[in-house]
């Protein structure tokens, strides 16, 4: 990080959760992950995308949450968004089914690349459990500390904000969000869409029109699921946090 006390969080998310970065299981944490890169491991995302799910999203600014596991573990892929890849990196099997449920669900075509920031612009945090990952060993970082503050981000939205919509795809996003309030939010639950459950409930759950629906119903304005070609993604630095 090199230091928990070094760490360059978005601002609006700093004043919420910021606190948590000093914990002795965080400062913990940067040890783990500085010996692991001393030892010659290739940590995902790169140290400045560790944080660029908030960097994206400003804690005011959310409307609908998506929960992922853990980051992409091949070379190139993590970026720091949930089931995001950067433009010219292959689409993973689980967001191909996902751009196969928006077509299917509200007729938007499958874009020609796997970037979700602009999704992240507007108003969708993507958020993973554990924000790093080594190359080729899936929950690798699993359990070193990550968990707890993911968990202290989704209780800070689900207190202090109202009429968010949740999306929690498989069972251990569903577990991690056991601490969401229906009664105060939207939570829309299904099975993932990794190609071993994907056709278990996740294809046809329609989430997308019916997060619109709600957000709609709420006064918002609906996401844009659409995503624009390849050639005029804007991909400006971050430059807000910092990791190991």
């Amino acid at each position: 990080m090199p230091d928990t006390d070094h760490i360059r969080l978005e601002p609006s998310w700093k004043a919420k959760v910021g606190d948590w970065l000093q914990r002795p299981e965080m400062r913990e944490l940067a040890v783990f992950l500085r010996q692991r890169k001393q030892a010659g491991a290739h940590v995902f995302p790169p140290g400045p995308q560790i944080f660029a799910a908030f960097d994206a999203t400003p804690f005011d600014q959310v409307k609908v949450v998506i929960l992922g596991q853990d980051p992409y573990h091949g070379a190139g892929q993590a970026h720091g968004l949930c089931f995001s890849v950067l433009p010219g990196v292959p689409v993973p099997p689980s967001l191909d089914n996902i751009f196969k449920e928006i077509n299917r669900d509200l007729g938007i075509a499958r874009p020609d690349h796997g970037c979700l920031l602009p999704w992240a612009r507007r108003g969708v945090l993507l958020l993973n459990a554990v924000l790093t990952v080594e190359e080729g060993r899936a929950g690798a970082h699993q359990g070193k500390g990550w968990e707890g503050f993911t968990d202290h981000v989704i209780e800070r939205l689900a207190s202090e904000r109202e009429d968010l919509v949740f999306l929690l795809w498989g069972a251990y996003a569903q577990a991690k969000g056991k601490v969401i309030d229906a009664r105060r939010h939207r939570v829309l639950r299904a099975p993932h869409p990794s190609p071993l459950s994907a056709h278990r409930g996740f294809m046809g759950c329609a989430h997308f029109s019916a997060t619109n629906q709600f957000l709609a119903h709420k006064g918002k304005t609906p996401i844009d699921w659409r995503l624009p070609p390849r050639a005029e993604l804007e991909l400006a630095p971050s430059g807000n946090s910092s990791g190991p």
